[in-house]
């Protein structure tokens, strides 16, 4: 049989093979070079390989190894990508692992290449034959800006696992719930003219006044109707970030576009926030007809939440001995949770992630082997 890389090994390839994912096409790269490292490590510890190009990318991959067959089963996953990196402030080398005062320094080390040196390093002794149920190990594509890869995999695939466990940094605190995200551009065409005459113009800045009044009331609404006690903050935000609008005092303003983003609850649907946002406008748009649109700023992000009575969330927080917590950072959750339960939890901290000098903590290194040795002991040989 052939034998993978020691654990420091494959965590030193998987760091110097670049896969950065970027909205900004100078940055963006593809991580077809970091999904055929992972597929050929896979298949030689035994597993059932399959690369599959995620539509409407820039040349992305999505892998699924497996391992084992029958219903049910768990899956382990992360992303391959890492965003792009400053420059002037790293003070190391971010394609090379830097061992230094107990930590592993570079980037993608916590969020999170790295987590599939773990599963690998966890598995490198696994036996197909001893397993009754199948092991499947995804690693998606561009979870840092579209999460396509994830989403795309959600809506393809005919895989039912028992459970689900994604390696972000959480520093091995189970997360079972956090908020979505939706970014988006609320624009006014107006009709310019000179300010002389309000009359034979149509002033965008006043109709996006209205606009936002009304964006307000369902602001108080949702803060009224949805309430999560788990949360910090236990009810959906809206945030009004940026405005622009109009080019000169005296001249009718035009064009008026503001950028908002709302974080909703797990609970509260995308399409449910949609229907809210054209009710809460439709006066403005009847008074103005075809003068407002809104239009996405990013893919939005579902809330996720695994109901606090899963199998897989008492499994967990007994062989850890801590509770599971809620988060305020998205995650490819929501996307996997349509799947079957599905936890957040891996190795490294969530404030080393987007970092100059990115590392993560050599104390991971025997407890995160441990859980996941654990975990796939337990759903995958029971």
């Amino acid at each position: 049989m052939i034998k993978i890389p020691p654990f420091i090994e494959l965590y030193r390839a998987l760091i110097a093979t670049p896969s950065i994912s970027a909205t900004d096409a100078a940055l963006d790269q593809s991580n077809e070079a970091l999904i055929t490292l992972l597929a050929g490590w896979f298949r030689d510890l035994g597993f059932q390989v399959e690369v599959q190009p995620v539509p409407g990318t820039r040349n992305k991959f999505n892998m699924l190894a497996s391992i084992g067959s029958g219903p049910g089963g768990l899956l382990l996953t992360g992303h391959s990508d890492t965003v792009p990196f400053d420059d002037g402030r790293w003070t190391r080398d971010p394609f090379v692992l830097t061992e230094h005062d107990n930590k592993l320094y570079g980037l993608g080390t916590a969020d999170m290449k790295g987590f599939f040196a773990f599963v690998l390093d966890s598995l490198r002794d696994i036996d197909a034959a001893t397993l009754k149920k199948p092991l499947y190990v995804l690693a998606t594509a561009d979870e840092e800006t579209s999460m396509a890869g994830a989403s795309y995999f959600a809506r393809s695939s005919q895989l039912r696992p028992d459970c689900a466990i994604i390696g972000e940094p959480t520093s091995l605190t189970p997360v079972r719930a956090h908020k979505g995200h939706l970014s988006n551009a609320v624009t006014v065409m107006g009709q310019s003219g000179h300010s002389s005459d309000p009359a034979r113009g149509v002033n965008a800045i006043e109709v996006m006044h209205e606009a936002i009044s009304q964006l307000k009331l369902l602001r108080d609404s949702l803060q009224t109707r949805y309430h999560h006690p788990a949360f910090v903050i236990p009810y959906p935000t809206m945030n009004f970030g940026h405005i622009h609008g109009g080019d000169a005092a005296n001249r009718i303003c035009g064009c008026c576009e503001l950028h908002m983003d709302i974080r909703p609850l797990p609970g509260l649907t995308l399409g449910d926030l949609e229907e809210l946002m054209t009710e809460a406008l439709a006066p403005v748009s009847e008074r103005w007809p075809g003068r407002i649109t809104v239009s996405a700023l990013h893919p939005p992000i579902p809330g996720y939440e695994c109901p606090v009575d899963a199998p897989l969330v008492r499994v967990v927080e007994k062989l850890l001995g801590v509770e599971t917590e809620v988060v305020n950072y998205c995650t490819e959750a929501p996307f996997i949770q349509a799947l079957c339960p599905t936890l957040v939890l891996g190795p490294g901290s969530i404030n080393q992630a987007h970092q100059p000098d990115e590392f993560i903590d050599t104390a991971f290194i025997k407890p995160t082997r441990e859980l996941i040795t654990q975990i796939v002991q337990h759903f995958c040989h029971h």
